[in-house]
């Protein structure tokens, strides 16, 4: 009895056609198994099912895919609006929402936050980043750099603990000069409370800049800005203490009277 012939896995024609949000949940699949570096075109078409040329009328090289694969992910990212809530706790959710991201897929996280077109304008991280911040009270010509430091530290920290950096940190030896102290060992980062105290950091250094500004308000919010004296960088002077100069134009009172 001749036994029947089976064409050779990857090469028959498959059933279900492919689509790019099929081939993007595959190869997310073997990313979270085996790394992103691991990850090849003729291995996705074998998950798959499929002839390894069959992916490129879809996705023309693995920098596209990998890109497809993130904003798939990147769409998963959903936090609650807590439009009445102090800005601080907003940032603090936004923040802690996206780590847990982070966690369910480390491999391809890990992969993504040492690219620069990571976050896009669009994003709802950052949309609801930039949203706290107007709602504390940056100026407007200042949320999105605020925005950005504030997502190169969170991401920093992020990928220090999904490679294992924080962990060998967090439990270095004292230096010598320590050496004597009762230093506790093998207990282990807390990295939960450790990514805590980081968005503490943040909020509270915010906190006390915007107190340092008077009430938060920039430029754009009703203050003028000024030079500083000692870096020539501009500073921020409620226009309450501003006294209109000559050619009727608002300038500031050195001796902090109000306009006269």
């Amino acid at each position: 009895m001749t036994k029947a012939k089976h064409p050779a896995r990857g090469t028959r024609k498959r059933e279900v056609p492919l689509t790019e949000a099929g081939i993007y949940a595959a190869a997310l699949r073997l990313i979270d198994v085996d790394r992103v570096e691991a990850l090849t075109m003729r291995k996705l078409a074998t998950e798959l099912d499929a002839n390894p040329m069959s992916l490129y009328h879809h996705v023309p090289n693995k920098g596209a895919l990998l890109r497809g694969v993130a904003r798939m992910v990147g769409a998963q990212f959903r936090t609650v609006t807590l439009e009445d809530a102090p800005w601080q706790e907003r940032i603090r959710l936004l923040a802690t929402d996206f780590r847990t991201l982070a966690h369910r897929h480390p491999n391809l996280m890990a992969y993504s936050f040492s690219q620069p077109d990571f976050i896009q304008a669009e994003d709802p991280f950052w949309t609801g980043l930039t949203a706290a911040l107007d709602a504390a009270g940056v100026p407007h010509s200042e949320i999105r750099q605020i925005a950005a430091l504030m997502c190169a530290v969170v991401i920093g920290v992020l990928a220090a603990e999904l490679n294992g950096a924080l962990h060998q940190w967090s439990n270095l030896e004292p230096t010598a000069t320590d050496a004597g102290e009762d230093w506790p060992r093998g207990a282990g980062p807390e990295e939960d409370r450790m990514f805590r105290l980081v968005l503490d950091t943040i909020i509270t250094g915010l906190e006390s800049r915007l107190a340092a500004d008077g009430d938060g308000q920039g430029a754009d919010r009703g203050v003028a800005p000024e030079a500083d004296p000692w870096s020539g960088d501009p500073i921020f002077v409620p226009r309450q203490l501003q006294c209109p100069s000559r050619d009727g134009r608002a300038q500031s009172d050195p001796a902090g009277r109000g306009p006269s």
